[in-house]
Formats: C-alpha cells, sequence, structure tokens
C-alpha cells in the first residue's frame, strides 16, 4: 500500500520538475527563435500588433538591404572572429601559465599579488577608456586588433579560474616527477599542465570568445576605418546612419547570432565540465 501511495507522488514530482525545466528551456529559446523568425519580415510586419510568429518572405529583400547599407558587413564578422579568437587564444596559453606559476613556486607576497589582480576585476572597463585610447593612440594601435589580443596577457577572470583547479586538481608529484624525466619547466607546463587543464579550458575558451566576439565599446571607441568595424559596431552605424530598417538589422543580428549559438550547444558540455573540474580532487 505505501509504495502504491509513494509512486503517484514520484510521477508528480518528475512531471513538476520536467514541466518547469521545459518552461526555462522555452523562454531561453524563445529570444532566439523570434528573432530568426522577425528577421525574414519585412519592418512594417515587425512593428503589426500581434508581431508575427512565423517565417515571412522578405527574408532575401533584409538580407539584400543590409549589403546595401553595410558591404563591409562580412568582413566585420571576420574581423570580430580574428578578436575573438586572437583574445581567447591568448588568454588561455597566459592564464595557465600564470597559474602554473602560482601552483608550483613559493614566493614572497603570492597571496597579496593574486588578489591584486582579482581586485582589478571590481574597476569598470569603461572608468579606463580614456586613458586606455590615449595609449593606444601613443602605440599607434588605432584601427588594429591588437588592442583587444595583447591585454587578454593579464586576463585577471582567466587567472582565477584556471588557478582553481591548477592548484587543487593537479598533484605536485606531477610536476616532480616530470623534472626527474628531464623536462624543463615550460616542457612541464605544456606537456603535463595544459593538456591536464582542458575542462577549465574549454569552459574559458567559450566564455572568453563570445566576450571577444560580441566587443562592441573597444572596437566603437578605435576604429575609424569601416572595413575595420566589428559586427556590433557595424550594425550599430547601421541603425544610427539609415533609420530604423528593422528586418535588415535582424537579418546582420541573425546571421552574428547563430556561430554563437552552435558553440554555446556544443559546447555546453566543456562548460559543464569547466565548473565541476576539480570538485572530486580531495577524495
Amino acid at each position: 500500500m505505501a509504495m502504491r501511495l509513494t509512486q503517484p507522488r514520484v510521477v508528480v514530482r518528475r512531471g513538476t520538475v520536467y514541466t518547469l525545466l521545459l518552461l526555462a528551456a522555452s523562454a531561453t529559446i524563445a529570444p532566439f527563435y523570434w528573432e530568426f523568425i522577425l528577421a525574414s519580415h519585412a519592418t512594417s510586419d515587425i512593428a503589426a500588433t500581434p508581431p508575427p510568429v512565423w517565417l515571412g518572405t522578405a527574408l532575401l529583400r533584409n538580407y539584400q538591404t543590409l549589403m546595401e547599407y553595410a558591404p563591409h558587413f562580412w568582413r566585420s564578422l571576420l574581423n570580430s572572429g580574428v578578436i575573438a579568437v586572437g583574445s581567447t587564444a591568448v588568454t588561455i596559453f597566459f592564464s595557465a601559465l600564470g597559474d602554473y606559476s602560482f601552483a608550483r613556486y613559493q614566493f614572497p607576497f603570492k597571496e597579496q599579488l593574486f588578489w591584486v589582480l582579482l581586485l582589478t576585476m571590481l574597476i569598470p572597463s569603461q572608468l579606463g577608456l580614456i586613458p586606455w585610447y590615449i595609449e593606444m593612440t601613443h602605440f599607434g594601435w588605432t584601427n588594429s586588433f591588437l588592442p583587444f589580443i595583447v591585454p587578454a596577457v593579464g586576463n585577471a577572470f582567466g587567472t582565477f579560474w584556471m588557478r582553481q583547479y591548477i592548484a587543487s586538481a593537479i598533484p605536485r608529484e606531477l610536476f616532480d616527477a616530470a623534472h626527474i624525466d628531464g623536462c624543463g619547466e615550460f616542457g612541464t607546463f605544456w606537456r603535463i599542465v595544459l593538456p591536464l587543464a582542458a575542462p577549465p579550458a574549454g569552459a574559458l575558451a567559450i566564455t572568453s570568445f563570445i566576450g571577444g566576439w560580441n566587443a562592441f565599446l573597444g572596437p566603437l571607441t578605435l576604429m575609424s576605418d569601416p572595413s575595420m568595424y566589428t559586427y556590433p559596431v557595424a550594425l550599430a552605424n547601421l541603425k544610427g546612419v539609415h533609420g530604423t530598417d528593422t528586418g535588415a538589422l535582424l537579418v546582420g543580428s541573425a546571421i552574428a547570432t547563430l556561430p554563437m549559438v552552435l558553440i554555446t550547444v556544443f559546447g555546453s558540455r566543456r562548460i559543464i565540465d569547466g565548473l565541476t573540474a576539480g570538485a572530486l580532487s580531495g577524495q
């Protein structure tokens, strides 16, 4: 009798959980669905009440308008990709390298230095925008990708993220064994530490890539050549100069969103692995 009473409760509980998860997933997917749907409609239809909820017939016309008003749009996507890939690679490499030093060596003020690095995360990036612009101008790095790739060497969040794993999940005995086998410091890092740190590095790579792909304020400040715009700047200029052609803007946004959706979907496992990496290292 107790088993019969308990089983319906389990079914109801699971049904409630699955329903809530389904609602949460629908709320997450709905903005992307609506973006792609509205990209296929004319601006007049997009502003209609109620708005369209299914594919329209103006997708090609909206794309042609986008290419007419923003002829460098595909180049702007390439620019965003260069910044995203470059900054991500630099962030992963130097964050892991710095955290290897924190985990491997004991030196004066090590913890204090780490906390000072973390405190830089509390400073809004907009606060240093003007000094950063003056510095980049003196370097001659305007209309260049370097201002968005080189500073990734000192990524405070990446250093914090990678240190949590390297310090807890990679035993020091591996370092000693590598040195006994004749492996140098950089060889130990490259052959042992970096491969073992793949789970948090994968999660960090996804978040860094998305941040670089969506870079807007920095390129808006430094890029004056339309051929060097990133895609957010290109779309922002499209809206500012040519009014509000919402259909063309949504086509550009949909094209730019698609790579991020694919990376997030296929890389979600990496994110989960990165969040749980090192959780069982104390066992």
